[in-house]
């Protein structure tokens, strides 16, 4: 992870209702100390199974992804569709569950620690999982509109010629802050892959744990700040599931 990343790291996560000196083995530090430090503070977190009659990754994104104008329902990450929690894949008919970092980029599937990470897992329609696939992310040049599986355009895109997505402006920079955030939590220390930050679109096919494109999510990151919504969202995460915040 370069430099320009690791300055930024340490503001955007100071957001929100943060337990008291809960960075505090990373104030004055910077570069890959930086990067150590908040890593230390942030593994070891509380995992949940991403399929389970107990509590799991679906419970956890009914909550965390809920919409506050209807708590029966979650928002859709790359639309902003609200759709009925209860409807959990229910035969593709429903909702499904998006790996922001694409779970091949490390072939990591869906095993406990970065394929359970409810950090970076959001809801989504299956069609739109689907198109999302593993595509890289990046602003696109020969753009085409992505629709949901009801015929919603989400106001995201998927470039007609390189393999990358673009999602709509509302959460570019969420979506950057979840990239940001498995590229320190996971760094291979406690048997995890080390996922790291790429400036390179990869293949559909290339399993390296890379993701990108760095410094697009830079810029997503800046246009985009930190609201009430991820500080809610981050809160709810760490007092009542993973212990470890974003």
């Amino acid at each position: 992870m370069k430099k320009s990343i690791l300055l930024l790291l340490f503001p955007i996560i100071t957001y929100a209702q943060i337990p008291a000196n809960y960075y505090l083995s990373a104030e004055n530090t910077s570069d890959e100390d930086l990067k150590y430090e908040l890593n230390q503070i942030i593994d070891n977190h509380t995992i949940f199974p991403y399929t389970s009659s107990s509590t799991d990754t679906w419970n956890i994104l009914s909550e965390t992804d809920k919409d506050p104008n209807n708590p029966d329902n979650v928002i859709m990450l790359y639309s902003g569709i609200s759709i009925n929690a209860a409807q959990e894949y229910n035969n593709n008919n429903g909702w499904t569950r998006e790996h922001v970092w694409a779970k091949s980029r490390g072939d990591f599937g869906t095993e406990d620690g970065p394929g359970t990470d409810v950090h970076a897992l959001r809801p989504l329609d299956g069609t739109t999982n689907t198109v999302r696939s593993n595509r890289g992310f990046d602003n696109c040049n020969s753009c085409i509109a992505v629709y949901d599986k009801w015929g919603n355009d989400t106001g995201s895109f998927r470039d007609a010629n390189d393999f990358s997505f673009e999602p709509r402006p509302e959460v570019k920079g969420d979506v950057a802050r979840m990239i940001f955030y498995m590229a320190v939590r996971y760094e291979g220390y406690d048997g995890y892959v080390d996922l790291e930050l790429s400036e390179t679109i990869l293949g559909i096919s290339d399993n390296s744990p890379l993701h990108g494109v760095q410094s697009t999510l830079l810029e997503w990151h800046r246009n985009d700040p930190v609201d009430t919504w991820e500080e809610n969202r981050n809160d709810i995460i760490y007092y009542n599931y993973q212990n470890n915040r974003s």
